[in-house]
């Protein structure tokens, strides 16, 4: 297994709007990172959410330009959840035609979330007209289970903490697990600190959850991928007890 980290930038939300860091002095409510992930399996290329794709390059142009890993290489793509700063790189509009970025990956999505987005228009977090383009998608295998696997190494679960249907994934390769847990632990801090962050949609589950992961992880040495961690994007835990 291999596991590539590709940054797109740091950002800050001000007036719900999500904007480049450009220093220090900017001010915003939280600032953040984006960042995606491959992993490289013997016959995988898993891409784990997509970056925001909008505000840089595209997804798929960054992984070309600093990792030289094709578009048509990415096989499967996981998606934990539909907020536009996590399928934004899913691909792009050209001459009113929107083509993805990813032509022979499969886009592994649970349908429970799509639905739940479709039917609340006025959440400034989704981008509709993409959301529509995954519905018609022959590319996009929905999930219907709470929990299941998607193949003998890819795992999932619905977590439901940062949004109700949000998805959480376990990737396992002889003696590796990597975790990947989108919005519902997006940083390393979350770890340590118990605190129900008032922008998920139930706090309180998400809190607890990450409670139980923390101690699953020490338990089988988890290896854990934080989307929004300015500082540590892969972080390998160490059985302490």
């Amino acid at each position: 297994m291999k596991i590539i980290i590709v940054k797109e930038g740091d950002f800050i939300v001000n007036n719900e709007q999500i904007l480049p860091l450009k220093d220090d002095s900017n001010n915003g409510r939280e600032k953040f990172a984006i960042q995606f992930f491959v992993i490289i399996l013997d016959n995988d290329y898993i891409l784990m959410d997509t970056g925001i794709g909008k505000i840089n390059n595209t997804t798929a142009e960054l992984l070309r330009l600093r990792e030289n890993i094709k578009p048509n290489q990415i096989t499967k793509i996981l998606i934990s959840h539909l907020h536009k700063d996590h399928i934004g790189g899913i691909g792009f509009w050209k001459n009113e035609v929107f083509n993805f970025n990813f032509p022979s990956a499969k886009i592994f999505i649970q349908r429970k979330e799509l639905d739940y987005a479709l039917e609340n228009k006025d959440d400034n977090k989704y981008d509709y007209t993409l959301l529509n383009q995954l519905l018609a998608s022959p590319n996009v295998v929905f999930l219907y289970s709470d929990k299941g696997k998607i193949d003998e190494n890819i795992f999932y679960q619905v977590s439901g903490g940062h949004t109700p249907y949000h998805q959480v994934f376990w990737i396992k390769d002889d003696e590796i697990i990597v975790f990947y847990g989108g919005d519902d632990l997006p940083q390393k801090s979350y770890l340590d600190r118990n605190i129900i962050f008032r922008e998920d949609y139930d706090g309180k589950k998400a809190s607890l959850l990450r409670k139980r992961w923390k101690i699953e992880a020490q338990d089988n040495k988890w290896t854990i991928l934080f989307y929004h961690d300015k500082e540590i994007p892969v972080f390998k835990v160490k059985k302490d007890r």
